[in-house]
């Protein structure tokens, strides 16, 4: 067996199971829709990209035991799904609750959970997607509702036997960290609420909770919750909230990306050497396959990797091996963007331009030396 956990993100969209995503995509089946209807921008645009599986429903166990198994042969053995609170409900847990968990092998992939805290505006919806200002759901919460949301956590999927852990402790990973913070009050409060969701999970039979915290390179976050006097760093912030480790979503949060991969790359690298520097927790590296959002707008959106083929990307993949095993004090944790990215173009899935090259591209780098 591989000695790597290789964990890739799913965006749970690809499903008409959930009610009000009918709004942004009405015909039913998530957003399929949008990847269906993709059309090319400029001639050399590699859009549009049909799945080779199909536009499967992803909430449906037998399409997830397909899936799970590809997974698993390819190298991939963890799955991290993007998670949401809007409303004070869950969106999009059908992916997750009907099909990756009713799955009969989903003990051959691990899961745990990103919540994706970020606000929603009209991107998912191309009609309208150009109105980005418009927002229709805040992700931010209060005390109550946080503690509504870690109490559902711990039971309906930390408990569950093949939720990833380190050291025995669920590993919980958070996307907006301003977002959070601007919801609980600021630094302080928040610094409490996520001391209870630690002490929570002791008292729900584990030995802790590992927090792990979406970074976008160094921004600067309003302590106070209510003015901006109160300053810290991403570095100085994460000290204060006492996270356990760091990684990213997207190459596009922290870099140039409208070029050619490999000088992508090479930025990636240094981010990843200034975070050794700056930082006293673990950094798992990632890596993203690709940014091109084009399918979720009408008109032509700059900014568009380039040369992401197989082979570039499966050089990536060795610079993160290469990192994680320069750092044996670390779990070999890598993370990548992503499953199923299908809209952002950044997607380890097999399609009709490259096929299974990049599933092969991880097993070739991950994959047992055995």
């Amino acid at each position: 067996m591989t000695k790597y956990d290789v964990a890739a993100f799913i965006w749970p969209s690809y499903t008409g199971d959930e009610p009000r995503t009918t709004m942004f995509w009405p015909e039913g089946y998530g957003e399929w829709q949008t990847v269906k209807n993709a059309v090319r921008k400029f001639p050399e645009h590699n859009w549009p990209r049909k799945p080779l599986w199909g536009y499967v429903n992803e909430a449906d166990p037998y399409v997830m035991e397909m899936q799970i198994n590809a997974a698993a042969e390819h190298g991939v053995n963890v799955f991290i799904y993007d998670w949401y609170w809007y409303d004070g409900r869950p969106f999009l847990e059908q992916c997750l609750n009907n099909g990756y968990l009713k799955a009969k092998n989903n003990d051959k992939v691990k899961f745990y959970l990103m919540w994706a805290n970020h606000n929603v505006n009209n991107v998912w919806d191309i009609r309208i997607s150009h109105q980005e200002d418009n927002i229709i759901w805040d992700a931010a919460v209060d005390r109550p509702e946080f503690e509504k949301i870690a109490d559902r956590l711990i039971e309906n999927y930390f408990k569950h036997p093949s939720y990833y852990k380190l050291d025995g402790k669920p590993v919980f990973m958070i996307y907006d960290l301003a977002n959070l913070m601007k919801g609980l009050g600021g630094a302080d409060a928040t610094q409490e609420a996520l001391a209870w969701f630690r002490e929570r999970a002791v008292q729900a039979g584990f030995p802790g909770l590992h927090l792990q915290l979406t970074i976008w390179g160094e921004q600067s976050f309003n302590m106070s919750g209510v003015d901006g006097e109160r300053t810290a760093t991403t570095s100085e912030i994460v000290k204060v909230l006492d996270f356990d480790s760091i990684s990213h979503y997207q190459f596009v949060h922290f870099v140039d990306i409208d070029r050619d991969y490999n000088a992508i790359m090479e930025d990636v690298t240094k981010e990843w050497e200034r975070i050794d520097q700056a930082y006293d927790i673990p950094y798992y590296p990632h890596i993203s396959i690709g940014w091109d959002n084009n399918p979720r707008f009408q008109g032509l959106r700059p900014g568009i990797v380039k040369n992401n083929t197989p082979d570039n990307v499966k050089k990536a993949f060795q610079k993160a091996k290469a990192y994680a095993d320069s750092h044996p004090d670390q779990q070999p944790l890598i993370v990548i963007n992503s499953w199923n990215e299908w809209t952002e173009t950044s997607y380890l899935q097999p399609d009709d331009l490259y096929g299974y090259g990049y599933l092969e591209a991880v097993k070739e780098v991950f994959g047992s030396e055995d």
